[in-house]
C-alpha cells in the first residue's frame, strides 16, 4: 500500500477505493506503522508551529502566541491520543455492527477507523495558519462522509441502515474526542505537561532524525505490540469476558503511549530512600511513595515536604514515568533551550551536566519550580513556596541523579 496513493484515492474517490479496501491483507499493527502514524502527526505539529511559532494577530492587542511547554504538551498528548482514538472508534465500529444489520470483523471496522480520518488529517496542515484552522472543520465533515460510505461495503450493513449507523459512530466518536479534548487541555494548562511527558528515545527527542532507526525500531516496537493486543482482544470477544477485553483495551492504550517499549518503573520504596532528610536547612516533615497505572503503564513515585515555621517549603518528588517516558518519541523538549525574564520573574529552559533543566521564578511569593530529566526517564522536581531558587536547585542537588543515570535500564522489557 502506498501511502501518498491510497490518502489521494480515499479523498477523490472514496465510494471506489473502499472497494479496494475491503479484500486487502492487513494488520492493525501495520496500518499504525505505514498509514495511521505519520498522517496523525500533521495536525498536531501543524497546530505547534501555527500556534506556538506563527501565533494569531489581535487588533489593538498584538500577536499572540500559545507559550511554548503549553505548546509542546497539547502536541504531544494530542498526537498520542489521537492514535489510540483511532482503535477505540475501531472497537465502536465493530460493537455496533450486529445492531444495523451488519457483521462483526475487527479488522474491516479498524480498517474504516483508519481510512476514514484521512481528509482531516491532511487538512490538519491548514492549522499552521491558525486563522485557517476553521476549514479543517469542513475536511472533518468530509471524513464522516467517508466514513458513511465505507461502512455498507468493511461491515455488510444494508445500505438503508449505513446513515443510521454512521449518526451513532459518530456521536461515540464525538463524546471519545470531548473527553480526550479535555485531557489535552487540562495538561495543556499545567504549563509542565510536555516537559514532564517529554524524554526522547534516551533524551534526544525529535532533536534527533525522525528517520533514524532508532525512531523506526520503536515504530516497529509500537506496531507489533498493537498488533498483539489486538489479537488478545479478538480472543476476550469471543470468549466474552468484559474482564479481558477491558484489559486488551488497556495493553492497546499502553502500546501507543510507551512507543511499543514496556518499562516496569523501579520500586517505589528505592526512590523514597532517596529523599534528604533536610533541604538547605528546611527538616523534612512528611513524605510518601506511590506505584500504579492503567495496564502496562505504571509509573512509580516519591515525594516529600520540607518546611519551617516561617512558611517557607520545598516539595521534593521523584518521578520514574516507566513506559511513558517513550512519549518523548512526539517531543522535544530535552532540546530545547530558551530564556524568558519580566519584572515579576523568569521562565528559562537549558542543559545542566548534560541533562535538560527546565527552571520558574515568580517573584511574588516568593515561588519557584526546578525540574530535570534523568536517564531520559526520572523527573526530579522541587516546588517551593518562600524560598528563592537557589534552594530548589539544592533540593535537586540533593539526589544521587548518578545513581538514577546508572537505574536507567531497570525493568525495561526486551522485545522479540
Amino acid at each position: 500500500m502506498n501511502l501518498i496513493d491510497r490518502a489521494k484515492k480515499i479523498v477523490l474517490t472514496p465510494k471506489s477505493e473502499w472497494q479496494v479496501i475491503a479484500p486487502e491483507a492487513a494488520s492493525v499493527g501495520g496500518l499504525y506503522r505505514s498509514y495511521i502514524i505519520p498522517l496523525a502527526a500533521i495536525g498536531p505539529v501543524a497546530q505547534f508551529i501555527g500556534g506556538t511559532l506563527i501565533g494569531v494577530s489581535v487588533p489593538f492587542i498584538g500577536n499572540i502566541r500559545t507559550p511554548i511547554i503549553w505548546g509542546f504538551s497539547q502536541m504531544v498528548l494530542g498526537y498520542v491520543l489521537s492514535l489510540a482514538a483511532v482503535y477505540i472508534i475501531g472497537l465502536i465500529i465493530d460493537g455496533l455492527a450486529p445492531s444495523f444489520g451488519g457483521t462483526k470483523n475487527p479488522l474491516q471496522a479498524f480498517k474504516i477507523a483508519a481510512f476514514a480520518f484521512t481528509p482531516s488529517w491532511l487538512a490538519g496542515i491548514l492549522h499552521i495558519l491558525p486563522l485557517l484552522g476553521v476549514l479543517a472543520i469542513l475536511a472533518g465533515l468530509y471524513s464522516l462522509y467517508v466514513l458513511y460510505l465505507g461502512i455498507p461495503v468493511l461491515m455488510q450493513a444494508p445500505q438503508d441502515k449505513a446513515l443510521g449507523y454512521t449518526a451513532v459512530v459518530v456521536i461515540c466518536a464525538i463524546v471519545v474526542m470531548v473527553v480526550f479534548g479535555t485531557v489535552v487541555g487540562v495538561v495543556g494548562t499545567m504549563g509542565m505537561g510536555a516537559g514532564r511527558l517529554a524524554s526522547g528515545f534516551g533524551g534526544g527527542g525529535l532533536a534527533s532524525n525522525s528517520g533514524s532507526p532508532v525512531v523506526s525500531e520503536r515504530i516497529n516496537q509500537m506496531s507489533a505490540q498493537i498488533e498483539a493486543a489486538n489479537q488478545q482482544m479478538q480472543a476476550a470477544q469471543k470468549s466474552g469476558d468484559s474482564q479481558a477485553q477491558v484489559a486488551a483495551a488497556a495493553n492497546v492504550l499502553a502500546a501507543v503511549t510507551s512507543g511499543g517499549q514496556q518499562v516496569d518503573p523501579v520500586d517505589q520504596n528505592l526512590l523514597k530512600g532517596m529523599l534528604p532528610d533536610t533541604v538547605a536547612g528546611l527538616p523534612r516533615t512528611s513524605s510518601e511513595a506511590s506505584k500504579g497505572g492503567i495496564g502496562g503503564l505504571q509509573v512509580a513515585k516519591a515525594e516529600a515536604r520540607y518546611s519551617d515555621n516561617q512558611g517557607s517549603s520545598v516539595d521534593l518528588t521523584i518521578t520514574d514515568l516507566g513506559s511513558t517516558k517513550m512519549l518523548g518519541a512526539f517531543a522535544a523538549w530535552a532540546s530545547l533551550e530558551e530564556d524568558k525574564e519580566s519584572d515579576s520573574g523568569y521562565e528559562k529552559m537549558s542543559k545542566v551536566d548534560g541533562r535538560p533543566v527546565h527552571e520558574v521564578y515568580n517573584k511574588n511569593g516568593p515561588q519557584g519550580d526546578y525540574e530535570t530529566l534523568v536517564a531520559g526517564r526520572f523527573m526530579v522536581q522541587a516546588n517551593g513556596s518562600k524560598v528563592d531558587m537557589s534552594t530548589l536547585k539544592q533540593a535537586v542537588a540533593a539526589i544521587d541523579l548518578a545513581k538514577l543515570d546508572a537505574m536507567k535500564d531497570a525493568g525495561v522489557k526486551k522485545t522479540n
